[in-house]
């Protein structure tokens, strides 16, 4: 039976099986109850290491879940809004989500929470800050492996793009960026979070042009949330002072 679970790759079976088939005695399951339970038993725990392997192929920086975003503290995001989105349907459609607010008004929270959410629903997510992929971009441009890193990131469900915003680009770096939006597009999802409102993206993408071509990409059908301007960790160090 060990060696056939091996073979087989039913590690789950092959760890519980003394334990089931004393319950299945003890019960007095039929052949075919025991049978059903035993196999029931490896589907679960081959879905669930599933979720954990999509999780970490994702690349989160640090586990954030959004049962534990604090909603009282940030009244312009609401519970109701967020459970949407961590329903997979958004992505499976291809929609865009962008995630608008001040530093520490939980834009990175909710973006790997709602990332982990989509990849433990069963769907290829990959994060990664804007600076690290243009960075990543560059390497590939010089190392002549360009389209095989845009393609890689084209074929994940959703990417997810922390820190949209903080940086300012040159037109090369722009471009390389911009070819990430137009290989995903209506292709898959692309989920990011930004310090600055729309108005301030020319900062960012300093051609003009090539800014409109990726706003209109981003807003397109989109999710756009708003989480504000006050800073929830300022306001916990703030009671932590007055205390």
């Amino acid at each position: 039976m060990d060696e056939a679970c091996r073979a087989l790759h039913l590690p789950t079976i092959r760890s519980r099986i003394e334990e089931m088939a004393a319950t299945a005695m003890r019960e007095r399951s039929s052949y075919k109850d025991f049978l059903a339970d035993l196999l029931e038993a490896e589907c679960a725990d081959r879905e669930e290491r599933r979720k954990i392997r999509l999780v970490r192929e994702a690349n989160f920086p640090r586990p954030k879940r959004l049962e534990d975003f604090k909603f009282e503290e940030n009244p312009n995001v609401t519970p109701e809004m967020v459970g949407t989105l961590a329903d997979p349907a958004w992505v499976t459609s291809r929609q865009p989500l962008c995630l608008i607010g001040d530093s520490g008004t939980g834009k990175s929270h909710l973006l790997i929470g709602i990332g982990t959410a989509i990849a433990e629903a069963g769907l290829r997510v990959r994060y990664t800050t804007t600076v690290n992929l243009v960075n990543e971009l560059a390497e590939a441009a010089d190392e002549k492996k360009l389209a095989r890193t845009i393609a890689r990131y084209g074929r994940v469900d959703l990417l997810c793009l922390d820190e949209f915003g903080y940086l300012d680009l040159d037109k090369t770096s722009a471009k390389l960026l911009f070819q990430i939006f137009t290989e995903r597009e209506e292709r898959g999802s692309i989920a990011i979070s930004s310090n600055a409102p729309f108005s301030e993206w020319k900062q960012t993408f300093t051609d003009p042009r090539l800014c409109t071509a990726i706003v209109d990409r981003v807003t397109f059908n989109a999710h756009i949330i708003e989480t504000g301007v006050d800073s929830y960790r300022l306001a916990q160090t703030q009671k932590k002072h007055k205390r």
